[in-house]
């Protein structure tokens, strides 16, 4: 478990090596001849992989999870908990904290492919400068492929992530070693003060310093949501044991590096993670690294998948198509839409940014935003729900946030030069979320107050005043209460039902995993007539057709061909009541037509469900 940790999960952090140095070294910071402009950047990247990586992620908010899930809805769930004593009115603007930070989730995930790829190909530059116009375009052509492959799944591919990686950082630990093996004035820069003596002397510097040295750590909300694929544990020691000292040498041996030979670094061209090692190993390098970047951007990619699923299953966005890639791993999925759109997201910055460097300047502020979110969340967990004082809770979140905030200020200083672009990414997520959420609650409460009572039909088929045909009728419902819509129109259209009747309602609850024994929530209204409530957890993929089966105790594949499910297709007008702008409701509307009916979301037989369109006003 450890090793499969350490290709997925610190695949993002364990690539920035590539660049990281590199861009905290331009835009005039380094100034040749003193060492504070080396020393301290470098100081304040392994310091930040110290007490932002080790001590915020895996040795708190590790502790922070929901049954063994990490990531910011499990956050927010573990907020919901009653002992946290939230009023309504703070859990929803927590609610809004946490789409918020998934969608700059969002914004990581569609530029860490590219940076990572591109840092890797920039690599031939160096001993075959002739490749520099094919830079781009070969960045083009691996994601690219990258993106085509997805559909295939990653299960057949997953198996060789850990040994690559391992690999990596033993090439990252080597080379570093050697380095400082022969430069060891570079240790130096282990002392925090120099990170602190950089602010002193070059205050100007500073700010946009701290926007680069955010890129050693970025990776890490994945690594939170990625606890309960692996445990807490075996990323502990995978972290402890090979990446965290692998990446310290790294760094130490680029710092070595250039403290002998300063003036290399005033080439704008100069990458000191490539210049550790002889002409002759740079193509074998450059191979190395691509490979391992294209593993970061693998994690990535399923952790944005992942994330999407969790999103759709919570009510934040409209269901869209899932491809299952592994009949025996239902984790493992694939989304079409999805992978569209952050492929073209990728090649798009690639082909605008063209250099590493340049989209550094966009990377960094999601990812600062998101951990300053999440800082903020753990100290509620921390204080409400684990019961901490003040004096054992706040002094290390102020720790977080002071850094954080520095990192969100460097972010902040490079708004014109590319920062922007996630910030409007954010921003446009965000407004699809909450546009989704609120046009949802405000279709419950059209669906609650066209809703009869079960005892209204009860009371007619007591009377045997509706007749019976054959087979089993299953009605799904968004409400655990109440006669489905519907069920109502199926009724008024054709003036019968089935002799077997099922209410069907499918819920997703505020904990990543239900046990099977409150999976099924069943009631006997009649002999012939049922309610079934499944209860699924939002890092579950619903089987239900298998679990109504099971709940009915049919077995046989006659009674699972006699089943009808019936699913009402809305049919919205913007001209209701509801309390949102119009464009907002028309928002709404495209995205409905955009959402997949639960029908085709849960997997059930295409020959055996019926559509019905119902007009709601909203």
């Amino acid at each position: 478990m450890a090793l499969s940790a350490l290709g997925v999960v610190y695949g993002d952090i364990g690539t920035s090596p590539l660049y990281t140095l590199k861009v905290c070294l331009s835009e005039g910071r380094y100034v040749p001849g003193d060492m504070v402009t080396v020393l301290g950047p470098v100081s304040l990247m392994l310091w930040s992989l110290t007490i932002i990586v080790t001590l915020k992620y895996l040795l708190l908010l590790c502790r922070a999870t929901n049954q063994g899930e990490g990531g910011v809805f499990a956050l927010l769930s573990i907020l919901r908990n009653p002992k946290a004593h939230y009023s309504p009115g703070t859990l929803k603007v927590l609610g809004i904290f946490a789409i918020l930070g998934a969608a700059l989730l969002y914004g990581d995930g569609i530029i860490t492919p590219a940076i990572s790829v591109l840092s890797a190909v920039e690599g031939l530059k160096d001993p075959y400068p002739h490749l520099a116009e094919w830079v781009v375009p070969m960045s083009v052509g691996i994601l690219f492929c990258l993106f085509v492959v997805q559909r295939f799944g990653t299960h057949r591919i997953g198996v060789s992530f850990g040994p690559v990686m391992m690999l990596w950082f033993a090439v990252l630990a080597g080379t570093g070693l050697v380095q400082l093996v022969q430069h060891p004035e570079a240790l130096a820069a282990l002392s925090p003060h120099h990170g602190i003596m950089f602010f002193i002397k070059y205050p100007t510097h500073a700010v946009g310093l701290m926007g680069a040295v955010l890129l050693c750590a970025t990776g890490c909300e994945a690594l939170y949501a990625d606890i309960g694929h692996f445990g807490a544990t075996a990323m502990k020691r995978s972290w402890f044991v090979i990446a965290y000292p692998a990446l310290a040498l790294n760094y130490l041996g680029q710092t070595g590096l250039i403290l002998s030979n300063p003036a290399a670094a005033i080439d704008p061209d100069f990458n000191p993670f490539f210049r550790m090692v002889p002409h002759t190993w740079n193509l074998p390098l450059v191979i190395l690294s691509t490979f391992a970047t294209i593993i970061a951007s693998q994690a990535m990619i399923t952790g944005v998948f992942s994330l999407t699923q969790q999103a759709m299953q919570l009510g934040f966005l409209p269901r869209l198509k899932i491809v299952y890639t592994n009949p025996e791993n239902r984790g493992q999925i694939y989304m079409p839409q999805i992978n569209f759109l952050l492929g073209l997201a990728c090649l798009l910055l690639v082909i605008k940014f063209e250099k590493s460097e340049r989209l550094a300047d966009a990377y960094g502020l999601s990812v600062s935003a998101n951990m300053l979110l999440t800082s903020l969340l753990f100290l509620g967990v921390a204080t409400r729900v684990w019961g901490w004082p003040a004096w054992k809770a706040v002094p290390p979140v102020v720790l977080f946030l002071i850094i954080e905030c520095a990192y969100v200020a460097g972010g902040m200083s490079k708004f014109f030069h590319g920062a922007w672009m996630p910030v409007v990414v954010t921003i446009l997520l965000w407004i699809l979320m909450k546009t989704w959420q609120d046009g949802r609650a405000i279709l419950w409460e059209l669906v609650k107050k066209g809703q009869l009572p079960e005892e209204f039909l009860l009371q007619e088929l007591d009377n045997k005043r509706i007749p019976r045909v054959r087979g089993t009728g299953v009605f799904m419902s968004s409400s655990s209460a109440g006669l489905p819509l519907v069920l109502l129109h199926h009724l008024k259209h054709n003036k019968a039902l089935h002799e077997c009747v099922v209410l069907l309602s499918v819920q997703f609850e505020d904990v990543p995993h239900m046990g099977a024994a409150k999976r099924v929530q069943l009631t006997h209204l009649q002999p012939d007539f049922h309610r079934v409530v499944l209860h699924y957890g939002f890092m579950e993929s619903p089987e239900v057709m298998k679990d109504l089966c099971r709940a009915l105790d049919f077995k046989g594949l006659k009674q699972m061909d006699n089943i009808s499910f019936y699913q009402s297709r809305e049919l919205l007008l913007i001209s209701g009541k509801g309390k949102m702008a119009q464009w907002r409701k028309k928002l709404f509307v495209f995205l409905s037509r955009l959402a997949r009916p639960a029908t085709g979301y849960f997997q059930l037989p295409p020959r055996q469900v019926i559509e019905l369109g119902i007009q709601m006003e909203m």
